[in-house]
């Protein structure tokens, strides 16, 4: 769930879309591991081979205007396509503090992919790369937005525990629990979210190599208030996949279900178009407790035209006294809540706003879909 100051959609920012982002990292100059929420949370999948022709359908690129609306809370797990580069720092050597990592030009928020010629992707490769080379010059593949870059550099050995180090920290995965708007039961496609998981250090969109969603129950609430966006806790089931991440976007992550038990009794609906979607009465899927998924009164309170934002397309207004009195409003792990109006899939929530967690944005249901079908085209080709 996104938080940001009240009135235009800009500035004072705190991304937050997956609640309770567990950010796992190792810094080269020194183990270290830590957690927190990420700013931005809120991932290509890997299929098995095999697939019956039906099966194969699902990653044809063609999702359907007529879906099912969800708003249950999952577990998201995410592994980063090579290893992002979250901050630099120093090594303490016999002769004094160097940063390799930063003298030849590494820089936070550079995706590190190669080193030499073997391809990386895990914090374990890295480190066992750096103890092989036990300080000769390596070459250094990274993307540093569109952009490929290479330097080379030649770890140190660290004076503390003589473990070469390059003086880069990284990660390599995430997990958190976030909402799934959507599930397209004709292609299997399903959407959560509403906008991309960022990386909490450089609020940068995380590369996804591969990732899932897991079971997951919501055990408690803290309630938000004006200047303390509120948040919801949960629980997840580490080994109990449900679906596989195939892209992780601005407009929401996507991926193929190959568990159906979150859809229960669950029916279609259509969905609505930019021009449908009016100032006025609307209601939203929330999972604020256990398992259990129930429907809260809002108002659309205003639509922007098109081009204000992806994920800022329309501004709403909690009026449910529920979930009023349970949250305070909208709270962080509640991003990709479906929003429902006149019988059709409108949107779904995107940010709160931090000084009043009564209101915030949404993304209109066109634009995810319009997303998910164009990503699943580019993973079919």
């Amino acid at each position: 769930m996104e938080q940001e100051q009240k009135g235009r959609p800009r500035g004072g920012e705190v991304m937050g879309a997956v609640a309770l982002i567990l950010a796992l990292a190792l810094a080269l100059a020194g183990t270290w591991h830590r957690t927190g929420t990420a700013r931005a949370v809120s991932a290509g999948a890997v299929l098995d081979v095999g697939r019956s022709e039906s099966e194969m359908l699902r990653l044809s690129g063609e999702v359907s205007r007529t879906v099912i609306p969800l708003g249950r809370a999952v577990g998201i797990k995410m592994f980063t396509d090579g290893v992002m580069v979250v901050g630099i720092s120093e090594i303490e050597t016999g002769s004094g503090a160097v940063s390799p990592a930063s003298d030849c030009g590494l820089r936070e928020g550079d995706i590190i992919t190669h080193i030499n010629d073997v391809q990386v992707d895990s914090i374990e490769q890295v480190r066992s790369l750096l103890q092989t080379l036990a300080g000769a010059p390596m070459s250094i593949r990274a993307l540093r937005g569109d952009k490929q870059i290479q330097t080379t550099a030649s770890a140190v050995c660290s004076a503390d525990d003589g473990v070469y180090r390059l003086g880069a920290w990284i990660r390599d995965s995430m997990a958190g629990i976030g909402t799934m708007t959507f599930y397209d039961p004709q292609s299997g496609v399903f959407g959560a979210l509403g906008h991309g998981v960022n990386d909490v250090d450089t609020s940068l969109l995380v590369p996804l190599e591969s990732g899932s969603i897991m079971y997951a129950q919501v055990t408690d609430v803290k309630k938000g208030t004006s200047g303390d966006p509120g948040e919801l806790h949960g629980a997840f089931e580490v080994e109990r996949d449900l679906g596989e991440l195939y892209a992780n976007t601005p407009s929401g992550i996507f991926g193929v279900l190959g568990d159906e038990s979150l859809v229960g009794t669950a029916q279609p609906m259509e969905v609505a178009s930019r021009r449908e979607v009016k100032v006025g009465e609307a209601t939203i899927l929330s999972n604020i407790a256990g398992e259990t998924v129930e429907e809260y009164t809002v108002e659309i309170t205003h639509v922007y035209p098109a081009g204000n934002g992806d994920t800022r397309s329309l501004m709403l207004k909690v009026t449910d006294e529920r979930l009023l009195s349970a949250t305070g409003g909208i709270v962080q792990g509640m991003s990709g809540s479906p929003i429902i109006q006149n019988g059709k899939l409108v949107g779904a929530v995107t940010h709160v706003l931090i000084n009043d967690p009564t209101q915030g944005y949404g993304i209109l249901a066109e634009n995810m879909l319009s997303e998910a079908a164009a990503e699943a085209q580019a993973q079919a080709s």
